[in-house]
């Protein structure tokens, strides 16, 4: 792009969840734009289908599996990802998951598959990466939160209390890492239409409930993620660290109330 303090070209990025949603949107945003992107997805076929599809779209895009629940597999990923690479300038934690249910029915399996992925996994990949960050005194790691970090909804508990550990983790390695140089800042999606959301938003109570909060009227498309991820690595932020910044079409703002305006 013509202003390079917003430039990521030429940059090698590491994204995990990176075969669908979010996680794909943002790879192709950084791809577009001049980037070497690496995903890694814990499904072989996934990712061997994002690749594919992004590569004949002319996007510098490889791939790799990686279960982030699992610790060796971050190691290894990480190694290869280096040794495909040659150095990691950015990593974008993005792989989550999710189940809906009341807080009194989670079992102990369904909160460690949570918390294993979203942040435990989240965190032993920043520090596998960034150990290698260190030893080049430089990079740059975007952890992907929610707006559960600004008020949790009924029925994800252990979703939000991950999310919430993330933002902790975003400022505690902020804290520990900007003397080499690392800096560490989060995004927070809003409520955002992907594949995985369409059934839940085709409800029209839903649909109601969005536009009579969200301000600007409209659920998020993955592809709104793009810009504040590119900023967040680029030189334009240069001074930031320990940030969560909301993509959440202003729900964060405030609630609307079910009154007439005077």
């Amino acid at each position: 792009m013509s202003d390079k303090l917003f430039s990521v070209s030429d940059q090698n990025v590491l994204i995990t969840g990176g075969s669908r949603g979010i996680g794909r949107a943002i790879a192709e945003g950084f791809a577009a734009r001049g980037a070497r992107v690496l995903i890694c997805s814990r499904s072989q076929d996934s990712v061997d289908t994002a690749v594919r599809e992004m590569t004949a779209a002319g996007l510098s895009i490889t791939g790799l599996t990686c279960d982030v629940s699992h610790p060796e597999q971050i190691r290894t990923a990480v190694e290869k990802a280096i040794e495909q690479l040659e150095h990691i300038d950015t990593l974008i934690n993005v792989a989550g998951v999710n189940r809906r249910q009341r807080a009194e029915t989670f079992t102990v399996e369904d909160f460690d598959f949570i918390l294993d992925t979203n942040l435990r996994g989240a965190f032993l990949m920043s520090l596998e990466v960034g150990r290698h960050m260190i030893e080049r005194s430089s990079g740059t790691q975007i952890n992907v939160e929610s707006l559960n970090t600004w008020m949790p909804l009924k029925g994800v508990l252990p979703y939000a209390m991950s999310k919430f550990g993330m933002q902790g983790m975003t400022r505690g390695l902020a804290l520990e890492w900007g003397r080499h140089g690392i800096r560490v800042n989060s995004l927070a999606p809003g409520f955002v239409l992907t594949d995985l959301t369409k059934k839940l938003w085709a409800d029209p109570t839903m649909q109601a409930w969005n536009e009579a909060n969200a301000p600007l009227g409209r659920l998020a498309q993955p592809e709104d993620m793009i810009g504040t991820a590119v900023f967040l690595a680029s030189q334009a932020s240069a001074f930031m660290t320990g940030q969560t910044l909301y993509v959440d079409g202003g729900f964060s703002s405030g609630w609307s109330w079910p009154i007439p305006l005077v």
